[in-house]
């Protein structure tokens, strides 16, 4: 459903956006992009099933780079997923490692950013509920919140002076 006006998102306290990601650099080694590419779905399936570890939702794209955007509810929840004994993370980066090394078939990659309160602020104009606003709360972007600088210090706009 598309919201044909101005939206924001609200979540309460810090929270932390992951980026992860696949480059495939040689598309005809389809053999070992595949499983990589393969890995991502387990995990994110045992995540959803498992709201405790922290996974707030994500989104994925598709492309010769794959990109997943993850929002979760800390860094340690993150860290705890990704060195954990039983979950699908450290099979998936035993294999890669295994299979793919420093070959340079296919490249991975990540960022994590730890995000304040008072530090992020967004807006969502004809747009389904989208990014942020699935992890957190998707509200209409009206008084303070109609602005970007509003948004980020929760005050309204100050009118400019000629």
């Amino acid at each position: 459903m598309v919201f044909p006006q101005r939206m924001t998102a609200e979540i309460e306290g810090s929270y932390v956006v992951f980026l992860i990601g696949m480059r495939i650099n040689r598309p005809h080694k389809f053999w070992k992009w595949l499983p990589v590419m393969g890995a991502m779905p387990r995990m994110m399936k045992e995540l959803t099933q498992q709201k405790e570890k922290g996974l707030l939702h994500s989104e994925v794209w598709f492309g010769r780079t794959v990109i997943t955007l993850q929002y979760w509810r800390s860094v340690e929840q993150l860290m705890e997923y990704a060195t954990a004994s039983n979950s699908e993370h450290l099979p998936a980066w035993r294999e890669f490692n295994q299979k793919v090394g420093n070959s340079g078939d296919v490249g991975i990659w990540h960022e994590t950013y730890i995000i304040h309160p008072g530090n992020w602020e967004t807006v969502y104009i004809n747009m389904p509920r989208f990014g942020l606003a699935q992890a957190g709360n998707h509200v209409p972007a009206a008084g303070h919140k109609k602005s970007a600088s509003g948004r980020l210090n929760g005050k309204e706009p100050v009118a400019e002076t000629p």
